[in-house]
């Protein structure tokens, strides 16, 4: 009785004897799971797209990218078929939050980001906490990798930053004097047009005028009507989606793109053009993909896209194509099914055959460092759309980078 007694008053861990049984247990519960990661019957990426509003365009594009890169690939990472969850954000930051959590719940092992910085970064901290991987492939605001950034987001397209220093390069060849700014009112864009208009100020040049609209905007014409009225040269436009849709029609009623030369961050590709018309001709745009982009890879891509769409991708797909076919590479090189592996190996990864050429994940805020183009919009004849983008420039990686710190 009190040898039980005294064994009551041990504590389980100093018994050694327990201590040798709790050994044995952890020793079989670690070769248990072993098989149990080996035998996932599939790989689940949790897409929480933009499927509705003004950005609805871009967030349907990207799908199309996503999907194909995993299509390309027979569909399988890690001996596992993809299943991707896909789910509506609405552009909004805690709707976006809402379907990552989801996703999370349903196990999902990649978490794809949505279109708007702001949805984006409020995904980000779902992330971390579930410490699963995300994919940025649209979303620019220089806090996803910067002031905000966590080791489980990953940016493989432009930063805002990156944007800006190209857009610079191109108002300071064309020595613009004179500039007049839209800018969508939300934090990106916002962020966007104070940078340029920094950049602006410091060669001297001068911004005539500034208009935020809000994001779903359907009629411009009070806007127009200043920029016409202005006597700026050009007009920098941080406007996307269907937004940047109905500012271009409005805008060709008022004979807009004849009188002023219009330039912007995404503001135009074919998706645009092919919606808006001959209004789109002569607008000038950062590009964050472009089908015509010469090297094997992105050939493979585009024969691919036009063999399943019937039509040439835009930036929003070939981004989204790049960005998965690189994580999915990379997560399937492991041969592990342990996230923190893959969150280590893409933070020291390269993309040598990336559609956009040589890529490099920074391993200091896991921002892609790459080159930039920048075209026009021009007229085309069949089989092309009749309105594509014409590549004008293109930027090296040392042009649009600063060294990690």
């Amino acid at each position: 009785m009190n040898r039980d007694y005294q064994a009551m008053k041990t504590p389980l861990h100093c018994t050694p004897k327990r201590v040798r049984m709790l050994n044995l247990f952890a020793l079989a519960a670690a070769l248990c799971a072993v098989p149990a990661l080996a035998q996932e019957t599939e790989f689940r990426i949790g897409g929480i797209g933009t499927f509705s509003g003004p950005f609805g365009v871009m967030g349907e594009s990207m799908r199309k990218g996503a999907e194909l890169a995993a299509e390309m690939r027979g569909r399988k990472v890690l001996g596992a078929p993809v299943k991707f969850i896909w789910e509506d954000d609405e552009t909004k930051p805690q709707v976006a939050v809402q379907k990552a959590t989801r996703m999370v719940s349903a196990q999902s092992h990649l978490l794809f980001a949505p279109v708007a910085s702001g949805a984006t970064l409020a995904v980000m901290k779902v992330a971390e906490r579930a410490q699963t991987p995300l994919l940025v492939t649209m979303s620019a605001a220089d806090d996803i990798t910067a002031k905000e950034g966590n080791p489980y987001t990953f940016r493989t397209s432009n930063s805002i930053d990156m944007e800006m220093r190209m857009l610079d390069r191109f108002a300071a060849h064309s020595e613009f004097k004179k500039v007049f700014t839209v800018a969508s009112d939300a934090g990106a864009s916002r962020d966007a047009e104070a940078k340029f208009r920094a950049m602006l100020q410091a060669r001297s040049a001068t911004v005539v005028g500034q208009e935020f609209p809000a994001i779903g905007t359907r009629d411009f014409s009070i806007i127009i009507n200043k920029i016409l009225q202005s006597d700026a040269e050009a007009v920098a436009l941080f406007v996307s989606g269907s937004d940047m849709i109905t500012l271009l029609k409005q805008g060709e009623q008022f004979k807009l793109q004849e009188k002023k030369k219009l330039f912007g961050t995404t503001t135009m590709d074919e998706s645009i053009a092919k919606a808006v018309g001959s209004g789109s001709s002569g607008v000038y745009s950062t590009l964050r993909y472009h089908f015509s982009i010469d090297n094997p890879a992105n050939k493979a891509f585009v024969a691919a896209y036009q063999a399943k769409y019937n039509d040439v991708p835009d930036q929003y797909a070939g981004e989204a194509f790049d960005g998965m076919a690189w994580f999915l590479d990379v997560i399937d090189a492991t041969k592990s099914w342990d996230k923190a592996v893959w969150v280590k190996s893409l933070k020291t990864s390269a993309r040598p055959n990336s559609v956009e050429g040589a890529k490099k994940m920074r391993s200091c805020d896991q921002q892609a460092e790459q080159s930039g183009y920048f075209g026009r919009a021009v007229a085309a004849t069949p089989p092309m759309p009749p309105v594509v983008m014409q590549v004008t420039n293109t930027f090296s990686a040392a042009e649009l980078f600063t060294a990690c710190r």
